[in-house]
């Protein structure tokens, strides 16, 4: 039974802990990346210094051919004049240099292979690094848009309802206003004394009210055969 109860204990206390890290999984997110930049920060600072060790064994290690090319000519001329002694410290310093130099490259070679190694992984760190920032603006926006969502669902969607039952009354009512408009502008037309008399004109009771086509045809006719008249007189 204590071993039961020790278990319950020890899955209850779980559970709490992935129930308050799911909840504050953002937060979490946020401060995990802010680590992740400083180790990047961290390793750019390493490769920058390694680089800075490897130049200086470059210039160190082309002082030393300097030295040694200087060291030989000289060496050789003092031989030339038999001067052995002064030769053979010429000789001496040489070894030294070309000791120091082999020792010099040996050390250029190992930062090289530092610096390949540190670059190859800064690569991949600064590409997940991207990744990771893409992915937590991503879950940020999804979580604000949930937010969002879960806070305004219900309000939003009575309230579009709400909005679009007064939009429907309101174009009713315009519709009707407009009809009921109409409807008197016709009613006046047909009391209008000038309404009526349009309507006798048109139905051939009294002269007409305005010019119409058939009565300009007339006339145009009238008026070609009035031109027409003392030309044929002439002819006859």
């Amino acid at each position: 039974m204590l071993k039961e109860f020790v278990a319950l204990v020890r899955g209850r206390s779980y559970d709490q802990a992935e129930t308050v890290i799911d909840r504050n999984a953002t937060i979490i997110l946020r401060q995990q990346i802010r680590d992740c930049a400083g180790a990047v920060e961290g390793a750019q600072r390493a490769l920058a210094a390694a680089t800075v060790h490897h130049q200086q064994e470059i210039r160190q290690n082309t002082r030393i051919l300097a030295s040694i090319a200087d060291l030989e000519a000289r060496g050789a001329a003092a031989l030339r004049k038999g001067e052995e002694d002064l030769a053979r410290e010429a000789a001496e310093a040489i070894a030294g240099l070309e000791s120091e130099k082999a020792a010099g490259e040996a050390a250029q070679q190992r930062y090289e292979r530092e610096i390949g190694r540190l670059r190859g992984r800064l690569r991949q760190s600064e590409t997940r690094l991207r990744e990771l920032r893409r992915g937590q603006r991503l879950a940020e926006a999804a979580e604000r848009a949930q937010r969002l969502h879960d806070a305004g669902a219900g309000s939003t969607r009575s309230t579009l309802r709400d909005a679009e039952r007064t939009l429907d009354r309101l174009r009713q009512r315009q519709n009707e206003a407009e009809a009921t408009a109409a409807a008197l502008d016709d009613l006046a037309r047909e009391q209008d004394p000038e309404t009526i008399s349009e309507k006798l004109a048109a139905a051939g009771c009294g002269s007409p009210l305005g010019p119409s086509a058939e009565a300009v045809l007339d006339r145009l006719r009238r008026k070609i055969d009035a031109e027409d008249q003392p030309g044929r007189a002439s002819n006859a």
